[in-house]
């Protein structure tokens, strides 16, 4: 008698399959639609082929391009194995080695043979098409089990040496898998390794759903002293209109860029003699100053007190914290003594001799906590401080205002007891919530769980990271709408954290606030406070950000905004414009009474055209153009030009100046 397996489906019911059967035959057997819309299945919660056969009686979910996250992982992981086709079918002796998917697409390193220059720009539509080619002939997807000899053996007789030398690093008894485009050992069938899973097919991808976008230098498994590669990198979607929604999106990007827009209104530079600072300049500075202000506000009103720390600390300090140990190659680290050269002067002792610039505040903040004796009653201490730090970034990493190597963060850390964590969790999730609110944003909760290297005991992580659960679900965010997700192994070294991730005006998402529950610094550090009995206990440590960095925070509504800040942050809130030169002392009589009134105003009395005005201060984005001439003059009036409208405005002076003061006051000011 045939042997049975018992398969259970989602919806609670059970198919029974002979032995030997596939997730694609169940599909088949509950329909030719289901059949035709499945991709992979999930089969006792791991992914697989459609073609793979049961192990015995499972649970099995099939996958379809509604589960659209699984879906497209799958998709650009046969995006990435089809692009390597193609660039061997086009230029054989080509070697490959590795291509994954990616956020929001896939890439594959390949070397380009001898007999030719490594891979451009150029070579991508050639490469396009050959993979459209591919995908077209609609070549079934096989997985077959092979021995490392048999790896080995293939890998160094083609000549494949980057993937012969991985292969001779994997383990002996671990199943090896390898995946063939075509059916096996055919004419035109091409292999690669590979862990899948896979569609069933190639043309179960869309040929007109992807779109190869740049090259670029990579090292052989990441090191420069290894061979030097090609990395080709390709966007791919599960259909045409996904990717022509993403290319908008990229192209919407690149307008918005900071970088771009922080030239075109003359906000900051970076150059070399400073790689990885920025150079503010005016502009740029008072929105700077604007934010900072804002944030003294909030902080005043929430109970911190501003402080103000060493920027240089001695490593002891750093090794005590734990920070040296984890966090030293990105410290920049200078000697407490200087050698003089010209007579070799004192020798270096050892790390006990080294300073650092401090990265993070926290463990200056401790130490300013540990001044005198505090008692359970000064609790909870909030401690705020515009704290610059620096990082040692990698060169390559750095990224115009969103990543560099000096940044000042608005950072503030909490002392309190253990009965107040929540309470207190709860006040700066509320805070946050209200930030956020002032600029627009919606945002995302995410909670990060404990990592697989940390310090602390399990029993400290637990309470730590159930505290910040408690705290959101007592504000009422532990839902769907605030995109509540835990995620597992990507808390710090030191504590789990909530992190808030901000989606700005094209769908991008931007994390930036955190607030961690830490119990091992004050540990390490001997951070105490005497309790009600007259004990010494230990206080817990709460370190919170909510803009993160002022200069990723501004990059972020620089590109938010395109540019057209609310009036309040814009450095320039107001041109007055003539348009003849008989109106110039009426423009420094508005300009004069909107400085009186607070406004940040600008005036224009160039023998220019009132276009070519026009034009250069939109590029500035400044919010309005007060232009004025002989008749404004006259009647005591102003034509308000406002960004981004067509149709001007002719007001009286005193409504202008009373609308303007109105949209300079900040949104926390105004909320009373």
């Amino acid at each position: 008698m045939t042997e049975l397996l018992k398969i259970s489906l989602p919806d609670g019911s059970v198919r029974e399959m002979p032995a030997g059967s596939t997730p694609g035959d169940v599909a088949a057997a509950i329909g030719p639609g289901l059949a035709k819309a499945a991709l992979a299945a999930r089969v006792d919660g791991e992914v697989r082929d459609l073609n793979r056969p049961f192990d015995g009686d499972a649970e099995l979910a099939l996958i379809t391009a509604r589960d659209e996250e699984e879906a497209l992982e799958l998709a650009r992981h046969d995006y990435a194995h089809v692009l390597a086709e193609a660039v061997q079918k086009l230029w054989p002796g080509t070697q490959i080695t590795f291509g994954p998917a990616t956020d929001d697409g896939f890439y594959y390193d390949v070397k380009a043979p001898d007999s030719r220059d490594p891979f451009s720009m150029d070579d991508l539509p050639q490469i396009e098409e050959a993979m459209r080619e591919i995908i077209k002939a609609d070549k079934p997807l096989v997985r077959e089990v092979w021995s490392r000899a048999q790896l080995i053996e293939k890998w160094e007789k083609e000549g494949e040496t980057f993937k012969a030398e991985w292969a001779r690093e994997l383990p002996e008894n671990e199943e090896l898998t390898v995946y063939w485009s075509g059916e096996p050992k055919s004419d035109g069938a091409w292999l690669d390794m590979c862990r899948g899973p896979h569609l069933a097919s190639t043309g179960k991808l869309d040929p007109d759903a992807f779109k190869l976008m740049r090259v670029a230098g990579a090292y052989w498994r990441g090191d420069q002293k290894n061979a030097q590669l090609t990395r080709i990198y390709g966007t791919g979607w599960l259909n045409k209109k996904q990717l022509n929604a993403h290319l908008t999106r990229l192209e919407e990007a690149a307008k918005r860029d900071h970088r771009k827009l922080g030239r075109e209104m003359d906000l900051f530079h970076l150059q070399e003699e400073a790689h990885g600072s920025v150079f503010w300049h005016p502009n740029g500075y008072k929105i700077w100053r604007e934010l900072e202000a804002y944030m003294r506000r909030q902080m005043d009103g929430a109970g911190y007190q501003e402080i103000k720390t060493p920027q240089v600390m001695d490593a002891r300090q750093w090794e005590q914290s734990g920070h040296w140990g984890k966090y030293r190659e990105n410290m920049f680290v200078i000697p407490d003594e200087v050698p003089n050269t010209e007579d070799e002067g004192p020798v270096i002792s050892g790390e006990a001799d080294w300073m650092a610039l401090k990265p993070m505040n926290c463990p200056a903040h401790v130490l300013v906590f540990k001044q005198g004796i505090t008692s359970y009653r000064d609790l909870p201490i909030r401690l705020g401080e515009m704290g610059c730090c620096h990082r040692n970034e990698p060169h390559g990493a750095l990224h115009g205002l969103m990543r560099v190597r000096q940044f000042t963060q608005d950072d503030a850390h909490i002392f309190c007891t253990e009965s107040q964590v929540v309470s207190e969790v709860r006040a700066f999730i509320e805070l946050a919530d209200r930030v956020y609110k002032h600029f627009g944003f919606t945002y995302a909760i995410k909670l990060a769980l404990r990592p697989e290297q940390r310090f602390g005991s399990d029993a400290d992580w637990d309470k730590a990271e159930q505290e910040l659960r408690d705290a959101v679900a007592e504000a009422g965010m532990a839902n769907d709408d605030f995109g509540w997700e835990e995620l597992p192994g990507e808390g710090a070294f030191y504590a789990p954290k909530l992190e808030w991730h901000l989606t700005d005006a094209i769908g991008r998402t931007w994390q930036v606030g955190t607030i961690q529950g830490d119990r091992v610094l004050p540990e390490r550090l001997d951070a105490t406070y005497v309790g009600e009995d007259g004990e010494k206990h230990r206080p817990v440590m709460l370190h919170r950000a909510i803009f993160g960095s002022y200069e990723r925070f501004i990059g972020i509504l620089i590109e938010h905004f395109a540019g057209r800040l609310p009036v309040w942050l814009a450095p320039v809130q107001a041109v007055v414009a003539t348009i003849v030169s008989d109106a110039d002392s009426w423009a420094m009589h508005v300009e004069e009474r909107l400085k009186e009134a607070g406004i940040r105003v600008e005036s224009d009395l160039r023998n220019e055209k009132i276009n070519y005005k026009v034009r250069e201060h939109s590029l500035a984005k400044v919010p309005h153009m007060l232009v004025v001439g002989g008749r404004e003059a006259e009647e005591g009036t102003v034509a308000v030009r406002t960004l981004g409208e067509k149709e001007q405005r002719i007001m009286k002076l005193e409504d202008a100046i009373l609308m303007l003061h109105q949209e300079a006051t900040p949104p926390d000011v105004r909320d009373g």
